[in-house]
Parts: C-alpha cells; sequence; structure tokens
C-alpha cells in the first residue's frame, strides 16, 4: 500500500508539472502573438487608396478616390509645354491651358500658382469642393496632378469660354469666333442655370459657399448652358467650421457689405449677394467692378445706380443696349431686376431670398407676357 500511495504521489506530481508547464508556454504565445499584432497592424485602419508620394498627408484626405490622376509628362505634352497660346482663362490663383490629351480629347487645364502657400490652399479647396460633386450647372472636375510642388486641376472643356467675355467684350479679336450679343432671353436661360448649380451647393448635406460668384465664374458651353466654375475660394461648411474656414473672400463690387463692415465668416447669404449683383451685370451690361458715373456726373455703384432707376421706375432705360427692344417685355424685366434688387439687401443679409426662393421666383418670370 505504502509502494502504491508513493506511486500515485509521483504521477500526481508529473501531471502537475505538465500541465503548469502547458499553461506557461499557452501564456507565452499569446503574449508574443499579442505584441507582433501591435507592431503589424495600423494603429487608424483606414480605407486604402494610392496617391503620389510627393502629396501632404493633409491633402490626402480632400481626394476622391474616383478621380484619376494625370503624370506631368502628359499635362506638359497635352499643353505644348504650358504654352502662352494655349492659355484660355486666368483662375484666382493660376492660368487656364486649352489641353489636347493622348484620346484626342480637349479638356481644359489649370496650373495652379507656384507660390506653395496659394497653390496648395487652392488645391486642396477645389478637391474638396469640385472634386466631391456634380452638377449639370456646374464645371466638372476630370482629375488632377500633383508631382513636386506642381499643383494641376483638369476638367471639362466648355466651348464658349466665360460669360463676362459675351457681356463685355463683343470684339472678334477676343476669341476664335466674332461674339453677337446675348439676346434676352438667353440671359434668363443664363442667370436661371447659374441660380441652379448655387442651390444645389447651398442644400448639400455640408453646404459649400462659392465666395466668388462673377461673370468671369460663370462658363458657357455650345448651347449657352451655364456652369460654375473657379472653386479655388469655396468652403465647404462644416459644423466645426470656425472663422479660419470661412472666413470672408471675394472680388470687389461683387462683394456684399457686411464683409466691409466687421463680418468676419462668410455665409451662403454673400453668395446671393453676388448672385444679386451678377443679374445687375447680365442685365445692364456693366462691370460691377468698373466705376462709372451717373447722368449727374457723380460716381455710382451698380447696385447704387439700379436701385435709383427702379424707384424711378425707369428698368427699360438701363437695359443694355445691345439687347434687342423687340425681344424685351416689359413685365419680365421689371421683375427680374426686383428679384436681383431683393438678393442685394444691404440693410440686413437675413432679409435675402434664399437660393431655392430665388429659383422659384426666376422660373415664374417666363410666364409673365
Amino acid at each position: 500500500m505504502a509502494m502504491d500511495s508513493a506511486f500515485q504521489g509521483v504521477i500526481a506530481a508529473t501531471l502537475s508539472f505538465i500541465i503548469v508547464t502547458l499553461l506557461f508556454a499557452i501564456l507565452i504565445f499569446v503574449c508574443k502573438k499579442s505584441k507582433t499584432n501591435n507592431i503589424t497592424r495600423p494603429r487608424n485602419p483606414t480605407r486604402t487608396r494610392t496617391v503620389p508620394s510627393s502629396v501632404s498627408l493633409t491633402e490626402t484626405a480632400s481626394f476622391d478616390p474616383s478621380l484619376p490622376s494625370f503624370s506631368l509628362s502628359d499635362l506638359v505634352k497635352a499643353t505644348q509645354n504650358f504654352s502662352p497660346d494655349l492659355i484660355i482663362g486666368d483662375g484666382s490663383f493660376g492660368l487656364v491651358y486649352k489641353a489636347n490629351l493622348w484620346n484626342s480629347n480637349i479638356v481644359a487645364v489649370k496650373k495652379l500658382s507656384a507660390d506653395a502657400f496659394q497653390g496648395f490652399r487652392e488645391f486642396r479647396a477645389e478637391m474638396e469642393t469640385l472634386g466631391k460633386i456634380q452638377h449639370p450647372n456646374i464645371v466638372k472636375m476630370l482629375g488632377y496632378c500633383a508631382t513636386n510642388l506642381d499643383r494641376i486641376l483638369i476638367y471639362e472643356f466648355i466651348e464658349k469660354g466665360s460669360l463676362d467675355q459675351w457681356l463685355c467684350d463683343t470684339s472678334p479679336d477676343s476669341m476664335s469666333e466674332t461674339k453677337l450679343p446675348l439676346s434676352w432671353e438667353t440671359r434668363l436661360s443664363i442667370i436661371g442655370d447659374v441660380a441652379r448649380g448655387l442651390c444645389f451647393m447651398h442644400n448639400l448635406e455640408t453646404p459649400i459657399i462659392h465666395r466668388d460668384i462673377k461673370a468671369s465664374n460663370v462658363l458657357l458651353d455650345s448651347k449657352f448652358g451655364a456652369h460654375i466654375a473657379d472653386f479655388g475660394l469655396a468652403r465647404r461648411m462644416e459644423s466645426t467650421d470656425s472663422h479660419v474656414s470661412t472666413q470672408v473672400a471675394g472680388t470687389m463690387g461683387y462683394m456684399p457689405p457686411e464683409y466691409f463692415h466687421g463680418s468676419t465668416i462668410a455665409t451662403p447669404m454673400g453668395d446671393v449677394y453676388s448672385f444679386g449683383v451678377l443679374m445687375l451685370e447680365i442685365a445692364t451690361g456693366r462691370r460691377p467692378n468698373w466705376p462709372f458715373k451717373d447722368d449727374g456726373g457723380k460716381d455710382i455703384r451698380i447696385v447704387e445706380w439700379c436701385k435709383k432707376m427702379v424707384q424711378q421706375n425707369s428698368e427699360m432705360k438701363i437695359i443694355d443696349s445691345a439687347i434687342l427692344k423687340e425681344d424685351l417685355k416689359e413685365k419680365q424685366v421689371v421683375e427680374f431686376f426686383r428679384i436681383a434688387l431683393l438678393c442685394v439687401e444691404e440693410s440686413a443679409p437675413k432679409h435675402r431670398p434664399s437660393m431655392i426662393e430665388v429659383v422659384e421666383l426666376l422660373d415664374g418670370i417666363s410666364r409673365l407676357e
């Protein structure tokens, strides 16, 4: 019996040793596995996509993965080394070239400013706004190039150029074709297109403020359809936005008065004001940023002048003289100026209509006889 007890003790001790050894081995294996995972697993797993190695990490967050990346060598070839002869426009921070790609597609190529801060800022602004939206009345972005310090954006080519060329320059030297004055009907259609594009932007889940609505940033296609362009100053209205990202900006003559009277934050109502000025420009043919004198020889702004003439029921007298009078319907002209002056309300931005309301009002003009 004593021998049996001793034998049982040896077996028990042996089993205990084996169990403890196995548990210890398992513990070591688990610890090593955990350490290996911590080394190889990304700290912040995200959707992966290929981006140029020369693009900073802060820029990649704004890339739409569906936008193709173009090589600099292809764009140099397509623009004949960015030839001055192919310049078709001057954007807010760069020149725009007409380019012929290898597949014979004609596109517009904007080479952003060599100034690192300005060029990078516009690149990011356009990628975060225009690069993520599509609408029939907003110019379409086709791709980008980011190589070393070069920041280049590629857009669809809009055949007939900018609206300001058609309003203020009808000489045959300015474009390849002689530009006839825009008819009243065409002007109504153009302003309606711009209104719908802005309405779309302002009513996105995360609204976009353009901040630089003006005639030179409206492009006309072969059928005179209008497309809003140049989103270099545009900003998304994130719920956490501060004055840093939505600070005031724009072009003299189109900027709302509150931007000069202490306001530090851009809003959709600023776009509405600029749109109203554009309406007055389309109707009168006068540049908002060019000074002119009233009948008394006094310097006057386009908004002041139009308000004064409307108060005198003289809308028909300030219509662009290039428009054929037989094309005009007085009720339409009067309503057009009424809507424009609502948009340029200066006493308080909140009294201006939203772009949804503006679209509805403009749609009603065509029903007036």
